[in-house]
């Protein structure tokens, strides 16, 4: 069973998550904050497996009570999914700095936000496509210190440094599995040993990684 928090300080989108959630095996909401201050507080008395964190809120908002979540010890276990309507890029850079796992759109069909969950839940990490590409493009715009990063991945072998780059690219483990003709257990392998070697917490770091190694070139439209 997941355990999901739900944070978003409009009513009508929390009621409309908790009955996707609840009608859906697997899945348990154990609270419902208006606000960051809210979600952090809730985060520690239960304890849930995912927060689903707006940004925008009043008081402390979703990107301040990801990084007090994200750095609370107690809360080891427990990630964060922004699920925003992204209309400020500045939003996925801070929130990536403070610790969240995934970043989905709230015009996301619901089966790939119940994907989205259960991948976050699971230890992986998850990034919408247009997130990645306005992520790209966000870290494109601010200095980056490649070399230091490059001496990162002389413990990589080629095979890593291929995966790194679909990573980077926001490449699923399956979609890594087909570009590189390898089973998506292997893909999987492959991503488990780069947060390993390269010290990172999550997929997401991996991309930042990615894209300040220059294995990932920043495209603009």
């Amino acid at each position: 069973m997941i355990r999901v928090l739900l944070a978003d300080d409009q009513p009508l989108i929390r009621a409309g998550l908790r009955l996707l959630l609840e009608t859906e095996d697997g899945f348990e909401v154990c609270g419902e904050a208006a606000d960051g201050r809210q979600a952090v507080g809730l985060a520690r008395s239960c304890r849930p497996d995912v927060v689903v964190m707006d940004v925008r809120m009043p008081g402390m908002d979703g990107l301040a009570a990801t990084a007090e979540i994200s750095a609370d010890p107690r809360l080891a276990q427990t990630r964060v999914l922004v699920l925003t309507t992204f209309d400020i890029d500045e939003y996925v850079y801070r929130a990536l700095r403070a610790g969240a796992s995934g970043f989905l759109l709230k015009d996301t069909e619901p089966t790939e936000l119940l994907r989205g969950i259960r991948l976050v839940a699971d230890g992986d990490a998850l990034l919408a496509p247009s997130v990645t590409r306005r992520l790209i493009a966000e870290f494109a715009a601010r200095p980056r210190s490649a070399t230091t990063v490059s001496a990162r991945l002389d413990v990589l072998t080629p095979r890593e440094r291929e995966v790194l780059t679909l990573v980077g690219g926001g490449s699923s483990n399956d979609e890594i599995a087909a570009a590189l003709v390898i089973s998506s257990a292997t893909a999987r392998t492959h991503v488990g040993h780069l947060i390993t070697k390269l010290g990172a917490r999550d997929r997401v770091q991996l991309v930042v990684i990615a894209y300040e190694s220059g294995l990932v070139s920043p495209q603009r439209s």
